[in-house]
């Protein structure tokens, strides 16, 4: 049984009628399916806690509930980007990102390193401040660059989408929409119950505390950063 299989993925056959009225309830029903697996799949990949996690945790914990959304946010467009390029096949484009998963892992290892010890140096915040759009998109783009950046994140999805055969056909192309989108959706899930349940915690947290939690976070953080650098090199 293919990756696919498994998670119930496998293309339909049912998504190339002839005609676009000709579209049946068991169709519209495998295209719901689809994009529901694709949800929980999505759901899945975001959910363990790394350094995107952490980020989001400490960015909500010090600056609210939006700005930790929005770090997640961004982790999830690069998921969806991802996902894309595998789902429909770019393989030109997939083989280029693959080749230079080293300098992509060197650069992301470098950018985890410089926030980790911005975050470890950060002093809290006495509440959630008000942050400027700039600081939104920063908040957005910072977490987008880190996962496009995580050659990890290009082979996961490579290895998920390669057998699917979502590439040519209009019906594949439509089965592939309904993946990506599903991956987005669930993984977007995730970030938004991880910055709400963690603003519920914001008033429970002392300054001390979180100065530690600022310190761990950061130490954390540049770990995964040194990691992903010997990685890069092929040291470990």
């Amino acid at each position: 049984m293919s990756l696919l299989g498994f998670w119930g993925l496998e293309p339909p056959k049912t998504l190339q009628p002839q005609d676009p009225n000709q579209y049946t309830g068991d169709t519209m029903n495998t295209q719901l399916d689809l994009f529901v697996r694709g949800l929980v799949l999505g759901f899945a990949i975001a959910a363990p806690v790394g350094p995107i996690g952490l980020l989001c945790i400490q960015r909500t914990l010090n600056q609210g509930r939006l700005v930790g959304l929005l770090s997640g946010l961004g982790a999830a467009t690069a998921d969806a980007i991802y996902g894309a390029i595998a789902a429909f096949g770019l393989s030109l484009l997939t083989a280029f990102l693959v080749e230079q998963q080293m300098w992509l892992g060197l650069a992301g290892g470098l950018f985890l390193c410089y926030l980790g010890v911005r975050t470890v140096t950060a002093a809290p915040a006495d509440h959630a401040a008000a942050v400027e759009s700039r600081g939104l998109f920063g908040a957005y783009s910072t977490t987008l660059a880190l996962t496009l950046t995580n050659p990890m994140t290009i082979l996961a999805f490579i290895a998920i989408f390669a057998g699917a055969g979502l590439v040519t056909s209009s019906g594949d192309t439509l089965a592939a929409l309904l993946l990506v989108a599903g991956v987005f959706s669930g993984s977007a899930a995730w970030w938004l119950l991880l910055s709400f349940g963690v603003s519920l915690l914001r008033g429970f947290v002392t300054q001390p505390v979180l100065h530690w939690i600022n310190r761990i976070a950061g130490g954390v953080i540049v770990a995964f950063g040194v990691l992903a650098i010997l990685r890069g090199f092929g040291w470990v």
